[in-house]
C-alpha cells in the first residue's frame, strides 16, 4: 500500500481547514442571527415610554432583591428550624413509643399519655389495632410534610400517616404498631416555623410603600418632560403653547425647557425681523413697478409696449413667489379651521383658471375641525392645484381622515414628474420643464413654499402617480 505524499497531505489538511472554517463562520453567523432576533423581541416586548422603564429600573432591583432575601430565608432559616422543630417532634414521638415498649403489660397508659401531655405538649391516644388510613395527597408547598416525614421515618421506624393539609392548629400523626394505633396531636407551631408569614407580609408591604413612592414621584418627575414635549410638539406644529408652560422638575429639565423657551423666543424674533424686512423690500419693489405700468399706460399701445406690460406682470408675479417663500407663513397663529369650507373655498376660487376641478369628500355627521393657520394652508392648496392646472386638464382634489392624520390629494392627468425628479422639484428655484411646458412662467418656488407650510404644520408632502395618468400631490398634517 502506498502512502500518500507530502504534497497531498498538505492539500487534504488545507482542504479539512477551509471546511472548519466554513462551519465556523456558519455556527457563528447562526448565533449572531439568534441573537439579533433576542434583541429584536427584547425591544419590540420592552415598554417604550420614558415612565414605565423608569419604573422596570426601580421595580426589577426590588424584586430581585426581595427574591434573593426570600430564598435565602427559606433555605437558611425557615427550612432549618422547620427541620430541627420535625426533628424534635420525631424524636418525642419516638421516645414514647419506646416507653411504650418498655411497659406493654401495663393496661392503663394515662401516665404515660399525662407525661405526653404535660412534659412534651402532645396529645397522644392509643387506638385499638386498624389499618392506617389512606395517605392523603401532598400539599403544593409541602416542605412540613417531607421534613417531618423523614424525621418520623428515620427515628419512628414503624408504618405511620400524617395530616399535614388540614386548616386546624395541629398535625395529626398515626403510628401503627403490632398492638394498638398510637395518634399523636402536635400543635402546628411545635412542628415548623410558623411566623414566616409575618417576614412575608413585612417585605410585601414595604415594598408596596417603597413602590408606591416611587411611582408617585416618577410621576412628578416625568410630568415636565411631557409638558416640555408637548410645548416642543404643539410649536413645530405652529399651535399655541400652554400659557401655564413654565421650566419645572430637575435641574437638567428645567435646563433644557429653558433652553427651548430661548430658542423659540430667538425663532419668533428672527421671524419677525425677517418679515419685517421683506415688507419693506415688497412696498419699495411694488412702488418701482406700479411706476413701470403707469409709465407703459402714457406710451400708448403696440407689440412692443405689450411684451413689456407682459415682463412687468410676470416679474409682478414672480416676486409675489419670491416673499411668499422668503415670509412663509407670516407668522399666522393657528387657529381650528373648517376644512370642508376651506377646500370648497379652494375650489371655487381655483374655477378662474378655466380648467374643469371636482372636490371629493367624504360625508361627516359633523364637520371636521382642524388647527390650521388658514391663509397660509390655503396658499399650500391652491398652489398645488395650480400646478396641477398648469399641466393637466381634469384636476380632482378629495380628503379624508386616516387615523390622527388629514390626507389632502390633488390628482392631474398631465404628463407627471419621473420618480427620480419628485425629491428635486422641493427645492427652491428647481425647474424641471424637460417634461413640461417650458413656455409657462414658473419661478419654481410652488411646491417649495406648499411644503414649507405643511412642515410647519407638522405636516409633509409627498409626490406620487395620480389614477388619472398624472401627478399625485398629497398634503398629510396632523388632527
Amino acid at each position: 500500500m502506498a502512502w500518500p505524499s507530502v504534497t497531498e497531505m498538505s492539500d487534504r489538511r488545507a482542504k479539512l481547514l477551509e471546511t472548519l472554517k466554513a462551519a465556523a463562520k456558519t455556527v457563528l453567523a447562526k448565533l449572531r442571527a439568534i441573537h439579533l432576533a433576542n434583541l429584536q423581541f427584547l425591544a419590540d416586548v420592552l415598554p417604550k415610554g420614558l415612565y414605565a422603564r423608569a419604573l422596570i429600573i426601580i421595580i426589577a432591583p426590588i424584586v430581585v432583591l426581595e427574591g434573593v432575601i426570600a430564598f435565602v430565608f427559606m433555605e437558611r432559616h425557615w427550612q432549618n428550624v422547620t427541620r430541627k422543630l420535625s426533628e424534635s417532634t420525631a424524636r418525642d414521638i419516638a421516645a414514647l413509643i419506646e416507653i411504650y415498649d418498655a411497659t406493654p403489660q401495663v393496661t392503663d397508659h394515662d401516665r404515660l399519655i399525662q407525661t405526653a401531655r404535660d412534659r412534651l405538649n402532645l396529645s397522644m391516644q392509643i387506638l385499638p389495632p386498624a389499618d392506617l388510613p389512606e395517605a392523603r395527597p401532598k400539599p403544593f408547598f409541602d416542605l412540613l410534610d417531607g421534613e417531618l416525614s423523614r424525621g418520623i421515618s428515620r427515628h419512628v421506624q414503624r408504618p405511620f400517616w400524617i395530616d399535614t393539609v388540614g386548616q386546624s392548629r395541629h398535625v395529626e400523626i398515626r403510628v401503627k404498631h403490632p398492638n394498638a394505633i398510637l395518634r399523636f396531636l402536635a400543635v402546628r407551631a411545635q412542628t415548623y416555623a410558623s411566623n414566616s408569614h409575618i417576614f412575608l407580609l413585612w417585605m410585601v408591604g414595604s415594598s408596596v410603600i417603597l413602590l408606591t413612592v416611587a411611582i408617585l414621584f416618577l410621576r412628578n418627575q416625568i410630568r415636565p418632560i411631557l409638558r416640555l414635549a408637548e410645548a416642543a410638539d404643539a410649536f413645530g406644529k405652529g399651535r399655541a403653547m400652554a400659557d401655564d408652560f413654565r421650566p419645572r422638575g430637575a435641574r437638567e429639565v428645567r435646563q433644557a425647557s429653558q433652553a427651548f423657551l430661548e430658542m423659540r423666543d430667538r425663532i419668533k424674533q428672527h421671524v419677525e425681523q425677517r418679515t419685517t424686512m421683506l415688507a419693506g423690500v415688497s412696498h419699495d419693489l411694488r412702488t418701482v413697478l406700479t411706476r413701470f405700468k403707469l409709465e407703459l399706460a402714457f406710451m400708448g399701445e403696440g407689440p412692443e409696449v405689450q411684451s413689456l406690460k407682459a415682463d412687468v406682470n410676470e416679474m409682478q408675479h414672480m416676486l409675489e413667489d419670491y416673499l411668499a417663500f422668503a415670509r412663509g407663513d407670516g407668522g399666522e397663529e393657528a387657529k381650528p379651521t373648517n376644512l370642508r369650507e376651506l377646500l370648497e373655498e379652494i375650489h371655487d376660487e381655483t374655477q378662474v383658471y378655466g380648467t374643469p376641478i371636482e372636490l371629493k369628500m367624504r360625508k361627516r355627521r359633523e364637520d371636521l375641525i382642524v388647527p390650521l393657520k388658514r391663509q397660509a394652508f390655503k396658499r399650500a392648496i391652491t398652489n398645488l392645484v395650480s400646478n396641477a392646472v398648469r399641466y393637466g386638464d381634469q384636476i380632482v382634489i378629495r380628503a379624508a381622515t386616516e387615523g390622527s392624520w388629514v390626507r389632502i390629494e390633488v390628482d392631474d392627468n398631465g404628463p407627471g414628474i419621473p420618480a427620480s425628479e419628485r425629491a428635486n422639484v422641493f427645492k427652491p428655484f428647481y425647474r424641471i420643464d424637460r417634461a413640461r411646458n417650458q413656455d409657462e412662467s414658473n419661478s419654481g418656488l410652488g411646491l417649495a413654499i406648499a411644503r414649507d407650510i405643511a412642515k410647519s404644520h407638522g405636516g409633509e408632502i409627498t409626490l406620487g402617480e395620480s389614477s388619472m395618468g398624472g401627478l399625485r400631490a398629497i398634503i398629510s398634517v396632523p388632527l
